[in-house]
């Protein structure tokens, strides 16, 4: 039955997210003509970078190709600080971005989404917010990230705590005061590792506790001059050729090395080299197939766990944090400033809670098995309920009054991690079953919102205006993920890639592990055959 008569406005497409893909999806959608409106639960612009402004934030990917690319504009008047820029100057770029392209007057910001539902009387999505606000549009683009459902764990006690508690995820703007504070800091993901180098020197004391020890490389930060910028944008056209061609959106040339056809002593120089050199280059520049032997991954590891003893001077802390029983970069592979070297500091205690977990949160500390721990501030870098989270929590319904829950009660299934069978007209940018987290996010990004309007653009020249997958596409590209995830070593780590971080979620490998290149290809298959495994009607 339509809701036509709550409805205060029909679009052609609305987008949800105001980060790197929302406001590239809206800049697209406008070029094309479109009546386009986004919402925004923030404040502002910038998606993760609002959110995310705990001590020590910053990118992981190099500045110089995590950015827009499809912009001469913002590629002229833009230049990075840094390596590796901090969460305000990527604030700075989005907010720049908004500003230079004129998109912020197309969103309502402070306003989130509280149910989507399909109609099909009029072939449109009812989009209800927390503002009172019921919109509808031909299409929705989803455009919420794959981390930003913030995943604060359920720990008995945590109400009665005492002193004050922080999700990174969802960091106060005015900041926290660590001085003068004992702080307990509950995780080591890449999340834990930038922020527990800042915490440690503010706070009276910190203690961290790791569940999991994890693999990390120097991210040798620095500088950059505008000499080096007006390098770098020299060969620009041949880093954005690059990112495109690559397996996962870095512009390095891919090795045809294998790590077990050198000496001990040959492939130990690559690695000290690369480790100096610092970054994601370690993993993915040195050796082809540290992701694909588990005999090549483990001199890589060793070389790690080797640095990590020579670094942390107590050899039973630096035993503690190193990881064992998965391989290097199965798990996102995070890089570090100062991250080791801090565990030297007299005012930082390495909590080990991978036997027992924490017991309970107390009203004055944290309570594991073995211990009490005296604390008068805790902080989660707990993650996120990774890639299906941000949908789920949409409250989105599809035809018949099926919920996107019980469309995913056993794992989520896409076609190409763009649409869902069932829910037509719903665009899911860098969804479940695309490479997205497992790449440089911009590129992936651009390459997806680039897809979506070129497929609305193409429907509305055919006259047509429906389109969503066949199920027996969705199920055929779904069970191609899962095989993918067989091959290499990524499926051989409980990570947030499979959801194992979130208690009762159904473990699917969610990423697609074929590489960026040939998903691309792939996409743009599907498009040149007119939609090959799409229904599309009018």
């Amino acid at each position: 039955m339509s809701s036509a008569g709550q409805i205060e406005a029909v679009h052609d497409v609305i987008v949800v997210g105001a980060g790197f893909s929302g406001l590239y999806m809206v800049h697209q959608a406008r070029e094309l003509g479109l009546d386009v409106v986004g919402i925004e639960a923030a404040g502002g612009p910038g998606g993760t970078w609002y959110w995310n402004r705990y001590p020590g934030a910053r990118c992981d990917s190099e500045s110089f190709y995590y950015c827009y690319t499809f912009s001469q504009v913002l590629l002229d008047e833009w230049d990075w600080s840094s390596r590796y820029p901090e969460q305000p100057e990527i604030l700075r770029y989005l907010e720049f971005a908004a500003d230079r392209l004129d998109l912020r007057r197309s969103f309502s910001f402070d306003t989130r989404v509280e149910s989507m539902t399909w109609d099909d009387d009029t072939s449109h999505w009812i989009v209800r917010t927390d503002t009172g606000r019921t919109l509808a549009a031909t299409y929705v683009v989803t455009a919420v990230g794959c981390l930003s459902a913030a995943n604060v764990p359920a720990v008995p006690g945590l109400e009665d705590f005492g002193g004050d508690w922080f999700h990174t995820g969802r960091w106060p703007h005015e900041g926290v005061d660590f001085a003068g504070r004992k702080v307990a800091q509950i995780g080591t993901g890449s999340t834990g590792i930038q922020a527990a180098p800042v915490i440690a020197r503010e706070a009276e004391h910190l203690y961290v506790f790791q569940r999991t020890p994890n693999f990390t490389v120097p991210a040798r930060d620095r500088p950059m001059d505008r000499e080096e910028w007006v390098q770098i944008k020299s060969r620009y056209d041949e880093v954005v050729r690059a990112t495109k061609e690559s397996f996962a959106g870095f512009p390095y040339t891919p090795s045809s090395q294998s790590a077990l056809e050198l000496s001990d002593e040959e492939r130990t120089a690559v690695y000290e080299s690369l480790w100096e050199e610092g970054g994601f280059k370690f993993l993915w520049g040195g050796f082809f197939d540290l992701l694909l032997d588990e005999r090549a991954n483990e001199t890589a590891a060793e070389f790690i766990r080797s640095k990590i003893r020579s670094m942390v001077h107590d050899p039973e802390v630096a035993e503690k944090l190193c990881p064992t029983g998965y391989p290097y970069g199965a798990k996102r592979p995070p890089i570090d400033t100062d991250y080791y070297e801090t565990f030297n500091r007299d005012n930082v205690t390495l909590v080990d809670i991978s036997d027992d977990g924490i017991t309970r949160i107390t009203p004055t500390g944290v309570e594991t098995a073995h211990a009490h721990h005296d604390v008068d501030t805790i902080v989660f870098a707990t993650g996120f309920d990774a890639m299906t989270g941000p949908l789920l929590r949409m409250g989105i319904t599809g035809r018949d009054g099926l919920t996107l829950e019980e469309k995913w009660a056993d794992g989520p299934t896409t076609y190409l991690g763009l649409q869902i069978a069932g829910f037509p007209n719903l665009f899911t940018i860098t969804g479940p079953g695309s490479p997205s987290v497992l790449t440089n996010m911009p590129t992936s990004i651009e390459q997806h919102v680039e897809w979506i309007a070129g497929c609305i653009d193409d429907l509305r020249r055919q006259g047509q205006q429906v389109i969503e997958p066949a199920q027996d596409a969705a199920d055929a590209w779904t069970d191609h993920v899962a095989e993918a995830s067989q091959f290499g070593l990524f499926n051989r780590a409980d990570s947030w890639y499979l959801g194992a971080n979130i208690p009762g979620k159904k473990r699917v490998f969610m990423p697609y592990v074929g590489g960026l290149a040939n998903y691309r290809a792939k996409c743009e298959e599907v498009a040149a055959s007119g939609y090959e495994g799409f229904l599309v009607s009018p």
